[in-house]
């Protein structure tokens, strides 16, 4: 599930192709979905300034990470899927949800809303990496999610925040590596909440090279895949 395109006011693109990567090499078929709705607004990516004077749609910006291939979340159901995986991006926070503007009183988009719901309710599992844990963290309460660590180490973490606003919203947040070394072995992490069936990873949540981040999400489609039992 897409919410647009471009790090700051949609989907983060790197981490919609890491996935689309990991689900491909795990043998997965893959349909994308996106809101029909407009965009919070526009971001300048060469300026990371809003450009006052556009607006975009989410699923039509979200069709240039899909090449085409896309269709309106409404018109997704549990049904036809194993699992659910929403890449991050702050899209999920403007797009998918009001996270970004009203933090714990948040409203989640209500297709959005249903779509967690649902899968929820028919024990198929979800995805969800870098900032998206907080749709989770509000529509399941009680799910176990992490955005990575809980403070900021120094600018190693910069959204460490997050793990509070999850808190307040009803979520138990769980302190995750991107990545690790264990004998000398780099180890990439994501908390499996076996109950919810919900997996998360930080990704960009945290500072880190693009490659931890990329084998960080195959750990989190991995255990997607593992918990469809297929």
């Amino acid at each position: 599930v897409l919410s647009g395109c471009g790090v700051y006011d949609g989907t983060e693109i790197h981490e919609a192709s890491a996935i689309l990567v990991h689900l491909s090499r795990g043998g997965a078929e893959v349909q994308m979905y996106a809101p029909d709705v407009p965009q919070m607004h526009v971001i300048d990516h060469s300026k990371g300034q809003p450009a006052e004077a556009e607006s975009r749609n989410v699923l039509v910006e979200s069709a240039r990470i899909a090449r085409g291939k896309i269709a309106s979340l409404a018109k997704l159901t549990t049904a036809d899927h194993d699992a659910v995986i929403f890449p991050g991006g702050f899209g999920a926070a403007k797009n998918l949800s009001t996270f970004a503007v009203d933090g714990k009183d948040c409203m989640v988009n209500r297709e959005v809303e249903r779509v967690l719901k649902d899968f929820h309710k028919a024990g198929k599992p979800i995805g969800l990496c870098c900032i998206s844990p907080v749709l989770a963290a509000k529509v399941l309460s009680g799910a176990e999610v992490t955005v990575g660590h809980e403070e900021e180490e120094g600018g190693k973490w910069p959204y460490a925040g997050t793990a509070g606003a999850i808190k307040e919203l009803g979520g138990k947040h769980c302190v995750k590596e991107t990545w690790a070394v264990f004998s000398l072995t780099p180890f990439y992490e994501a908390h499996v909440d076996t109950k919810n069936k919900v997996v998360t990873t930080p990704a960009f949540m945290c500072e880190t090279e693009l490659h931890n981040i990329f084998d960080g999400i195959g750990a989190m489609v991995k255990n997607v895949l593992k918990l469809t039992g297929k």
